[in-house]
């Protein structure tokens, strides 16, 4: 297991750097290992494809390519807005993700 990230996989995440900075999209996946996610509608790159048996056509895809963690910030639930993460215990003593901005717990 890789170390421990302020972003999950189905987070709302906002771009602060980089060629789509400024966009907002969900998390589609999170790799520990290189510190980057796929973010649903950012960082759209043009991969060229040869015409294959799954693929007749070939030409050109367009899709989403890894973004480095520290480039993402999480939406604030209540509003709307990148927020930092901290970690506490809730009543039922476990650890939970919350907004830094409205306090409010990240699901």
């Amino acid at each position: 297991m890789g170390k421990k990230l302020h972003i999950k996989k189905g987070d709302i995440v906002y771009v602060i750097s980089g060629e789509s900075k400024g966009q907002q999209g969900r998390v589609l996946d999170v790799m520990t290992k290189s510190g980057k996610a796929l973010v649903e509608g950012a960082n759209i790159v043009s991969k060229h494809t040869k015409p294959s048996a799954k693929n007749r056509q070939g030409g050109i895809l367009k899709k989403e390519s890894p973004i480095n963690i520290s480039n993402l910030m999480v939406v604030d639930p209540s509003s709307g807005k990148p927020t930092r993460i901290g970690r506490r215990l809730n009543e039922k003593n476990k650890l939970v993700r919350y907004s830094k901005i409205s306090g409010e717990e990240i699901k």
